[in-house]
């Protein structure tokens, strides 16, 4: 009589332990973390789209544009080569780095901040209201989020992906609740909702010191030695990192200033879809780096681009037909988000054209991933310089051939097919692999991906196709 519960107890048990595995996998952490932010995102741009003018909105972008590209030089500077150093080291070790790299990141900020100080004397003589936000305000935001992102570094080296997500989620979650208030009230303007995201900020990082995760106590152990070593990768990573939001910023540039600040919301409404498709790009990359950084700190070259066949293949092999939903589907997003003002205007086919040239990202954007992990940032730097000059050209061009969006949409797809053969070439010197080899991985894995998540999983034979 007791055998048949202790049956279905048993059962119960094995799903609760399957579920609970899944979620604790750090793919899943890393996946469903950017999701959620990602779907915070669209909700703020909801918001904000539907709560200013179009003007208004452009100069939001603008300023978001600018104060993102500066930021990159942090970020650059220290995200990869934290991890790559940090990852996988001993307790000293690892004290070091992150103390050497709170040295680094209060020098630059400080840097940022004198900069926004001085530009205070000269600010009536900017004409452009984007900017004029940006000199004013972003020494304070440089200060106030540098806590939460040294304490991003510290989680992702630690591969502590629930902290991740809640201090992602601080951020934008805070942010999404002081605008939805400002709305309330009727008093969401530029001014407020800039006030809003430099709170939001601050609120992260003391959550972050609040909570012990910014490591901020090791700058005491920095050495010398380690902020050389930082330096020397990062002075290549930075170059990587702040050419490659020069690509968003240069098109923000070339159409605020060509086709006005309106055309701008439209263009970015249509772009920032494609946040879509950077959740998976982002998860992966995130899981993904420490992977790599350890497979290659263990000298296995062969198991280092198997890595990189596996997380470039398998997205390229799950985009294609969430690609091709949304190219059918385009106009309902357009209208949820930005609202009836948007409706009939390019945005939508902004958004397709955007989507029809994604399939091209994943492997350009492991590819440069994999050249800072084995230690040829120096590569990316070119690489990245290369691809910028084939952004602008291709805005200038698409620009003066239909003065239009559409010109400089269309032909986004050059500097990432350029930026792919160079990192695909530069790959091949490291280890020989062939272009085609990493998309028959990717469904290998993919395959095996379905069948875990049904229940029919078979062993993966791990295979390395040249």
């Amino acid at each position: 009589m007791n055998i048949i519960p202790t049956v279905h107890s048993i059962q119960y048990m094995k799903i609760v332990k399957k579920i609970h595995t899944t979620i604790v996998n750090k793919h899943f952490l890393s996946l469903s973390g950017n999701v959620i932010m990602s779907g915070l995102g669209l909700m703020i741009m909801t918001l904000i789209y539907r709560s200013l003018s179009k003007f208004d909105a452009g100069v939001w972008v603008f300023f978001q544009s600018i104060l993102l590209l500066v930021d990159s030089i942090r970020s650059g500077f220290l995200t990869t080569a934290f991890i790559k150093f940090y990852a996988g080291s001993d307790e000293d070790r690892r004290a070091e780095v992150a103390g050497s790299s709170w040295y680094i990141g209060l020098m630059i900020t400080g840097i940022l901040i004198l900069i926004s100080l001085s530009s205070i004397f000269y600010l009536n003589y900017i004409g452009d209201e984007g900017i004029v936000l940006f000199f004013k305000w972003s020494g304070l935001y440089y200060a106030v989020s540098l806590p939460w992102f040294l304490a991003s570094c510290v989680i992702q080296g630690e591969q502590k992906f629930d902290r991740f997500l809640y201090l992602r989620l601080s951020n934008q979650g805070s942010f999404t609740v002081f605008v939805v208030t400002l709305i309330i009230i009727g008093k969401a303007t530029l001014s407020s909702i800039l006030y809003a995201y430099l709170l939001s900020n601050f609120i992260t990082s003391v959550f972050a010191l609040s909570k012990g995760w910014t490591s901020v106590s090791t700058i005491r152990s920095k050495t010398w030695k380690t902020i050389v070593e930082i330096y020397h990768f990062g002075k290549y990573s930075v170059g990587s990192s702040l050419s490659s939001n020069m690509f968003g910023t240069s098109n923000a540039i070339i159409i605020n200033f060509f086709l006005g600040k309106p055309a701008l919301a439209i263009y970015n409404l249509g772009q920032s879809l494609m946040q879509l498709v950077e959740i998976p790009l982002r998860s992966f990359a995130s899981t993904g780096m420490p992977s790599l950084a350890a497979a290659y700190n263990q000298g296995n070259r062969v198991e280092v681009i198997q890595i990189m066949k596996k997380y470039s293949g398998m997205i390229t092999v799950f985009l294609i037909p969430a690609a091709l939903i949304g190219i059918l589907f385009a106009d309902a997003p357009i209208y949820f988000i930005g609202g009836g003002k948007y409706v009939g205007t390019e945005a939508a086919n902004v958004f397709r054209i955007f989507l029809i040239f994604s399939i091209l990202a994943p492997p350009e954007r492991f590819f440069a991933l994999t050249l800072d992990i084995i230690h040829k940032p120096h590569v990316n730097f070119y690489k990245v310089l290369i691809m910028l000059v084939v952004n602008v050209a291709a805005d200038l061009l698409g620009y003066y051939l239909t003065r239009d969006i559409y010109g400089i949409s269309f032909l986004t797809f050059l500097p990432t097919m350029v930026g792919a053969l160079i990192g695909f070439w530069a790959l091949n010197q490291y280890y020989k692999f062939s272009y085609w080899s990493i998309f028959q991985v990717g469904y290998h894995e993919s395959v095996n991906a379905i069948r875990q998540a049904v229940g029919k999983h078979k062993p993966s034979e791990n295979p390395i196709l040249p």
